[in-house]
């Protein structure tokens, strides 16, 4: 943890980040940028498509070590090394948006996954060219070297919480019933504001009809202030990485957010505004 530490906080290659950043962000993905990073299924659909090239390199490790089998722990190794492709594309389209320590840590991981790619490639080479002895060796470091990548994989999911719902604890913070917002005279018209809902920070919105949308504040893509955010067509974009949330209902209409934002019903009250939790 020490070691993940001091790679969370060197700064030396924050260059090269920025540069990669900016050649994945400025890559022509259109809509396809969006089912990477798995809006259509809820959660980020890296986690998901990794099981392929894992799960097979492991089972090739078992077969090679079990007699009459090279046949089938090579097609094994070969079928990981074709799913290694989207995997790493996904994974790349998500770090492009992540916060900078996560980024550090995402960059050791793609090297760690990469070195172990090139480890799987040279065993099926070797294999191909009936070196089965050197393709087995090769095949079990690259599977070593695929371990502590997927170990850099789960820090950055479940320390650094990248690609969690970072919005989630909305739900069970926020009691049920109506609560006071603010009063409807002190809201701006078209401008988010931050306000709070039984000590709960969350975004107001007051139409020009004097309709009023409330959503959690901080976006469950990377917890971004939602209240710095734009207005666009009856949504809101979050300022840090661009995730837009529909008013009425917090639905996520463009990612990287793959949750929608907990939204709230709203009510006028003698001026007041209060606000209910939508569950």
């Amino acid at each position: 943890m020490q070691a993940v530490d001091r790679v969370e906080r060197f700064s030396g290659a924050d260059r090269l980040l920025d540069a990669v950043q900016r050649v994945i962000q400025a890559a022509p993905l259109g809509r396809a940028r969006d089912g990477l990073h798995g809006r259509w299924l809820g959660h980020p659909v890296h986690p998901l498509l990794v099981q392929v090239p894992v799960g097979t390199w492991m089972s090739a490790a078992l077969l090679d070590v079990l007699p009459g089998q090279r046949r089938a722990a090579g097609t094994l190794v070969a079928t990981g090394l074709m799913a290694a492709a989207p995997a790493a594309l996904a994974g790349w389209v998500d770090w492009a948006d992540c916060n900078r320590p996560q980024q550090r840590i995402g960059f050791v991981h793609a090297a760690a996954n990469a070195a172990g790619v090139a480890l799987y490639a040279t065993s099926l080479s070797a294999r191909l060219r009936g070196r089965h002895t050197a393709g087995r060796m090769l095949g079990w470091a690259g599977l070593t070297v695929i371990g502590a990548g997927g170990a850099l994989g789960g820090h950055l999911a479940y320390r650094q919480a990248a690609g969690a719902n970072h919005a989630e604890a909305v739900a069970q913070l926020v009691g049920p019933g109506w609560h006071h917002v603010a009063e409807l005279s002190d809201l701006p018209h078209d401008k988010p504001v931050r306000r709070t809902v039984a000590d709960v920070n969350v975004v107001v919105v007051r139409r020009p009809d004097d309709a009023v949308h409330v959503l959690a504040e901080h976006c469950s893509h990377l917890a971004g202030p939602l209240s710095e955010g734009v207005l666009e067509d009856g949504c809101l974009r979050c300022p840090w990485h661009g995730s837009l949330f529909r008013l009425t209902d917090g639905w996520n209409v463009q990612g990287p957010a793959t949750a929608p934002q907990p939204a709230f019903d709203t009510r006028v009250t003698d001026g007041r505004v209060e606000a209910r939790l939508r569950r």
